[in-house]
C-alpha cells in the first residue's frame, strides 16, 4: 500500500512539472535605477515644526487630499510605465516631505505590488523637504546608510538638505548610492553658487574616501544638482567628466553630456531645456571589462507624452506641472526623470 502510494505522488509530481512551466528565475543580470525630482510631494498637514503652512487645505496652495492622491497615484504610474517591462530597482527621489508620503506612495498606490522598501531621513530643511530612496527589497539589499550634513563654513547657522549615502548588494556585488538635492537658484545664480561647490566638494570627498579603498567601487552619484555638467561644481569642484573626452583623466564621469549638446534636458527655463538632474558614476562602471557596467554608457531621459505639456509661450512643449504659481494643474513636477540600467557583462 505504502509503495503504491509512493508511485502515485511520484507520478502527480511528474504531471505537475509537465503541465505547469516553472516560473523564471529573476533577473540578476539588469537593474534599473531612477532619479526623480516629484516637485513638493508635501502631505496636507500641518507641521508647526516645518515651513509647510502653502501645501495645507487653508494654505497658497489649497492643498487637499484629493489632490495629493492625485499626485501620489500619478507618480506610481510613471514608475510603473519608465521601465516598460517592470518598475524600477532603485529609485532616488527629490522634494519629499516625510515618511508618510513615502508609506502612502509605496503601500497604497500601484507599486504597493511591487515589494518597495525606503530610506529617508528627516531634512534640515527649512520647509522639511529631502530625498529619499527606494528599493526592491526582493532584490537589492542595505546593508549601511546614513545622512550626510552640509554645513555651510561661510553661513554656520544655515540649514541645508542632507546627501543620502546607501551601501547596496545587488547579486552579492556593492554598490555605493548617493541621492542629492543641491540649493537651488533662487535669490540668484551667483549668489548660490559657492553653496553649491560646498556641496561639491562635500560629496567629492566621500567618493574619494571610497575610491582609497577600492579604487574599483562601483558608485552611481544622482540628484538635482541645480547646476548643469558643465558649471564648476560639477566641472570643477566634483570633477565630473565627459567620458567621450576625458575617458584618461578622471575617476567619476558624468552621464548626461551629451543631452547638453542637444537642447535636450530635464528642466525647462523660458525656451532652454538643460539637465539640472544627473547620474554621475565611478569610471569602474564604465569598463566594459569589469563584472557590472552601465548599459551603452548611457542614460536615458523619460520624456512620455503625459509628463509634458504645450508651451504657448515658448514653444515646443514644457514640463507639465502641479501647479503654475497659486493655479493647480494636475501634472507631475517640474522636472522629468532619468534612469540608466546596470548590467553584468556576458
Amino acid at each position: 500500500m505504502k509503495k503504491l502510494l509512493t508511485l502515485r505522488s511520484i507520478l502527480l509530481f511528474i504531471f505537475c512539472v509537465l503541465s505547469f512551466p516553472l516560473l523564471p528565475h529573476p533577473d540578476t543580470t539588469h537593474y534599473c535605477i531612477v532619479f526623480y525630482n516629484v516637485e513638493n510631494l508635501f502631505d496636507p498637514d500641518e507641521n508647526p515644526q516645518k515651513n509647510d503652512d502653502a501645501f495645507t487645505p487653508d494654505g497658497f496652495y489649497h492643498w487637499t487630499y484629493k489632490r495629493f492622491y492625485k499626485k501620489l497615484n500619478d507618480i506610481a504610474k510613471l514608475f510603473l510605465a519608465i521601465n516598460e517591462w517592470d518598475s524600477p530597482d532603485i529609485i532616488g527621489l527629490a522634494e519629499i516631505e516625510n515618511e508618510n508620503v513615502l508609506n502612502k506612495l509605496c503601500y497604497t498606490t500601484g507599486l504597493k505590488a511591487c515589494n518597495y522598501h525606503y530610506i529617508h531621513y528627516e531634512s534640515p530643511d527649512i520647509r522639511g523637504i529631502g530625498v529619499a530612496l527606494l528599493y526592491k527589497k526582493d532584490r537589492v539589499q542595505i546593508v549601511e546608510s546614513y545622512p550626510v550634513s552640509v554645513i555651510f563654513p561661510f553661513e554656520p547657522a544655515s540649514k541645508n538638505r542632507d546627501i543620502l549615502y546607501a551601501k547596496a548588494v545587488i547579486a552579492t556585488d556593492t554598490l555605493h548610492l548617493f541621492v542629492n538635492h543641491w540649493t537651488s537658484r533662487f535669490g540668484g545664480e551667483g549668489a548660490t553658487i559657492p553653496k553649491r561647490n560646498y556641496y561639491a566638494q562635500t560629496l567629492r570627498t566621500l567618493v574619494d574616501s571610497l575610491l582609497f579603498i577600492n579604487r574599483n567601487a562601483y558608485i552611481i552619484i544622482m540628484g538635482d544638482f541645480n547646476d548643469y555638467p558643465t558649471d564648476e561644481s560639477i566641472s570643477k569642484y566634483l570633477q565630473a567628466k565627459n567620458y567621450e573626452k576625458e575617458a584618461e583623466h578622471g575617476t567619476l564621469f558624468n552621464l548626461m553630456f551629451s543631452f547638453a549638446e542637444k537642447n535636450r534636458g530635464t528642466h525647462k527655463t523660458q525656451e532652454f531645456w538643460g539637465c539640472l538632474d544627473q547620474f554621475m558614476v565611478s569610471k569602474s562602471l564604465l569598463n566594459n571589462q569589469n563584472k557590472w557596467q552601465i548599459e551603452n554608457r548611457s542614460t536615458l531621459i523619460f520624456d512620455a507624452p503625459f509628463l509634458l505639456t504645450a508651451d504657448e509661450k515658448y514653444g515646443g512643449v514644457k514640463t507639465f506641472r502641479t501647479y503654475l504659481g497659486p493655479k493647480y494643474l494636475g501634472g507631475y513636477s517640474d522636472h522629468l526623470p532619468i534612469k540608466l540600467i546596470l548590467e553584468k557583462r556576458k
